[in-house]
């Protein structure tokens, strides 16, 4: 049903993304399961009925600049393609080759109506990384206030209640829940397989195979950015053991 109503053609708005979002049934009842999905995107239609504003120009008005993330937006002037990082992907040999052309990627920044939440922000390392200072540091940066420190809590608050047992991509990414749009960890690594880190950590990661994550309890903001397609978490637990110590399992409790 998704194929068929193609809710996240980029030629779609915002509006009529989440019109045809509405005409698909849920996968299950709420509350039962959690499934990741295109929720992310139909939050962005909810700030813009919310706000009376296009999503892009409130992001631009209340995160972005306010933020100093100055390299980062949704559509981008031709003169910034250049800019663009190679994307590669990963043959069954190993090999690496590069994705497409720069100016056939750069069309998703420039030629489309859809401006996901979920995707499609260009931005940069010092960018990303100025985001995770102000999680870190409880909504602020540099004397700027963007979000509350109420509303950080919520947002890193494992979301999820006990009974829900289906949780998709979550068990990949460690023993933790879901908070708003972030996975939560809130307990500490139990296998060597499990990548490091603390409790109270929050994190997501990207089909590209990046990762950012804030760690309050050592506090420290990581961005990890790669371009390999397929997403490969061993390079997450790799960077993670890199940074923590291949047997880190958080600072001692007491």
């Amino acid at each position: 049903m998704m194929a068929r109503v193609d809710p996240l053609n980029t030629r779609n708005t915002l509006a009529e993304f989440s019109q045809k979002m509405a005409t698909i049934p849920l996968m299950f009842e709420p509350g039962t399961q959690w499934r990741y999905s295109a929720a992310v995107d139909v939050q962005a239609r909810l700030i813009e009925v919310l706000s009376g504003q296009p999503f892009e120009d409130y992001m631009r008005a209340h995160v972005l600049r306010p933020l100093k993330m100055n390299s980062s937006a949704w559509t981008l002037p031709q003169d910034r393609y250049s800019r663009l990082a190679t994307l590669y992907t990963m043959g069954t040999d190993k090999s690496l080759s590069a994705k497409g052309e720069t100016e056939k990627r750069a069309a998703n920044f420039s030629d489309r109506k859809l401006t996901m939440r979920g995707a499609g922000l260009a931005t940069s390392i010092d960018d990303y990384m100025r985001f995770g200072r102000m999680m870190l540091n409880h909504g602020s940066l540099d004397g700027v206030q963007i979000l509350k420190p109420s509303t950080v809590r919520l947002m890193t608050t494992d979301q999820l209640d006990p009974r829900v047992t289906q949780r998709h991509i979550l068990a990949d990414r460690g023993n933790g829940g879901f908070g708003i749009n972030l996975f939560v960890r809130n307990q500490r690594p139990s296998s060597k397989n499990e990548a490091r880190g603390s409790v109270g950590e929050f994190f997501w990661d990207g089909a590209w195979s990046t990762l950012f994550w804030v760690d309050p309890a050592n506090h420290m903001a990581v961005v990890f950015m790669v371009q390999r397609d397929p997403s490969d978490l061993s390079l997450h637990r790799d960077i993670r053991a890199a940074v923590h110590g291949a047997d880190y399992q958080g600072p001692k409790e007491g």
